[in-house]
């Protein structure tokens, strides 16, 4: 898989993604960070509506990937996966993210997508986040307590383990987490964790 990784939006690089995709490529929105329970649905159908119309800019063929539509149905969301050339997974609480992942399958369907050199994963926050080992990192910043879908009460801690350390976007940043950041870049460091600090506008890139 191909990862073009963001701490904010598309970041600093966004011609790169135009070497990673072929012009007129599929991409399925994942817009589940944004279901926290007191997120306002105008505003998250507006951010929806302008990433999607970014990507659609970009001579890629965006639609909304809602994981929710896919709860218990992991077959179901294999296929329209497989139906797409990538996935955009946006920002939000990484918790609410995971805790979609989990019902849906995507989890495993992940680990099934990491042997393919011809999808592409990208996103930004919340969703560059998750891919870590675990959401420890990153638990002052977002609440991991944000129950928004049914029958879920416990907190999924586990990422997906692309990384086997955290991602910490928005560092040193005109951001409006940037100073929680820097509260849990002390809190690693006091633990020794292994991190990684990302800017706004900056991108990892793996191809």
């Amino acid at each position: 898989m191909k990862y073009y990784l963001s701490s904010y939006k598309f970041g600093d690089k966004i011609e790169k993604i135009k070497n990673i995709l072929p012009q007129g490529a599929k991409i399925g929105h994942i817009n589940n960070a944004r279901d926290w329970t007191t997120a306002s649905p105008e505003i998250r159908d507006s951010h929806l509506k302008e990433e999607m119309e970014f990507i659609d800019n970009l001579d890629f063929i965006s639609e909304h990937l809602d994981l929710k539509n896919y709860f218990g149905k992991e077959n179901e969301l294999r296929d329209k996966i497989a139906s797409l050339d990538g996935i955009w997974v946006c920002g939000g609480n990484a918790f609410v993210l995971r805790q979609a992942m989990k019902l849906s399958g995507f989890d495993n369907i992940f680990k099934e997508l990491q042997k393919r050199d011809d999808f592409f994963y990208g996103g930004y926050s919340a969703g560059v986040c998750i891919l870590s080992d675990s959401l420890k990192y990153i638990q002052f910043v977002d609440n991991p307590n944000d129950f928004p879908y049914k029958n879920v009460t416990e907190t999924v801690w586990e990422g997906l383990n692309l990384f086997s350390y955290g991602i910490l976007p928005h560092y040193d940043s005109e951001h409006s987490e940037s100073e929680e950041i820097e509260r849990e870049v002390k809190r690693c460091i006091n633990n020794k964790w292994l991190f990684k600090t990302l800017r706004d506008g900056e991108v990892i890139i793996i191809e």
